[in-house]
């Protein structure tokens, strides 16, 4: 790859490190001097690495509140990510869940999509955000009116114009963006930082979930079904819809709130498994769990599916409690017994060092084609 080559990263928003600002991070490592594009940023709430980019936002980056708000923008997000100026780049890499793949670029420019998520919300999983129950009436309404044009502009930004090569970090995805942008992708799946998960395995009675508080993750599912258990599970996090779920758990179930990456690490340590019962495009907290020894228990469908195996967790269905009920169940009268060793090896396969090697590949080929 030419050394003088101009590059571009762009990211939906940064107010925060998860999956997906990780994997930005890598990508941020392997072109240093690249300029970055966010609608948002909260630069208290990035990592050094990110910090060190030259940082462009978006108009929304003035706007009071922004970094709670945000999301109330998403119709006009599509608006602010086409303001964006790069037509000075020779290479385009955007990593996104929502918007950030639609940014215009010059006819000489390579775009290389690295997709988290197709827009979920407006699509498939619609009902899960927006449906009766999960969230008030007027946004209800403002997700109805503008959902058939953010279908529309999330196709139309999809084209060849606009994106040279998508990158998928499941099958799952690369499936949904074949379905709803009739593109192929290829996979490149992402990492786990396995040097956070070295305590010694100690499990105890405690079942564990670390997950934003979204509709989406299903958390509702697993505190009916440990309601029912009566066993303990701690719940780590936040988000939207934490006093709904508050005011569902029985007496056993813990919520811890958002802990440190240390603390973290010491509860996948010591849990008896960890629970994943949403969708995930991907889902990180299933491999950090492994990389921690830590067998789980996943809906079957979605990225879990592709992470998993059955050396090292069990798969419930259909998505409902008694399903989980009755997967925990086995762990309880030890009919699924799994080795911490087959855990962390399956771990071990999703690194950085892989992640950017591939990235790196696959980038150089586009370019010498180009």
């Amino acid at each position: 790859m030419r050394d003088n080559i101009k590059v571009a990263l762009v990211h939906d928003w940064l107010t925060g490190m998860r999956g997906g600002e990780y994997v930005l991070e890598a990508i941020a490592e392997i072109f240093p001097k690249a300029d970055l594009y966010t609608l948002l940023c909260v630069p208290e709430k990035i990592s050094p690495i990110l910090a060190t980019l030259k940082r462009h936002t978006s108009w929304l980056q003035k706007v009071p509140f922004a970094e709670k708000r945000y999301r109330s923008f998403l119709p006009l997000m599509p608006h602010m990510i086409e303001t964006f100026k790069l037509n000075d780049y020779d290479l385009i890499i955007s990593s996104s869940h929502c918007v950030a793949k639609g940014i215009i670029k010059n006819k000489n420019a390579i775009h290389i999509a690295y997709t988290h998520s197709t827009m979920r919300y407006m699509w498939d999983r619609f009902e899960d955000y927006f449906g009766k129950g999960q969230a008030n009436l007027p946004v209800r309404l403002g997700a109805h009116i503008f959902r058939k044009r953010l279908q529309a502009w999330d196709k139309k930004t999809s084209s060849i114009d606009r994106v040279d090569f998508f990158i998928a970090n499941s099958q799952f995805i690369a499936g949904k963006i074949k379905e709803f942008y009739k593109r192929d992708a290829k996979v490149i799946y992402p990492f786990v930082n396995l040097d956070r998960f070295t305590l010694p395995r100690a499990p105890g009675k405690n079942y564990l979930i670390v997950s934003a508080f979204a509709p989406n993750k299903r958390i509702d599912l697993a505190i009916e079904a440990f309601n029912q258990l009566k066993l303990p599970l701690m719940i780590v996090g936040s988000g939207q819809d934490e006093k709904k779920l508050k005011s569902m758990a029985g007496p056993t179930i813990d919520f811890l709130g958002p802990v440190s990456n240390k603390i973290i690490s010491e509860l996948y340590a010591k849990c008896k498994a960890f629970i994943f019962p949403g969708i995930e495009d991907f889902g990180i907290t299933v491999l950090e769990a492994m990389a921690a020894g830590a067998p789980v228990i996943a809906y079957n469908k979605g990225g879990a599916t592709e992470t998993i195996t059955e050396k090292t967790g069990l798969f419930f269905e259909p998505q409902t409690a008694q399903a989980l009920v009755d997967a925990v169940l086995k762990i309880e009268h030890n009919q699924a017994i799994f080795s911490e060793t087959d855990c962390r090896s399956r771990a071990a396969l999703f690194t950085k060092k892989r992640f950017q090697s591939e990235l790196i590949s696959t980038i150089s080929g586009l370019v010498k084609r180009n």
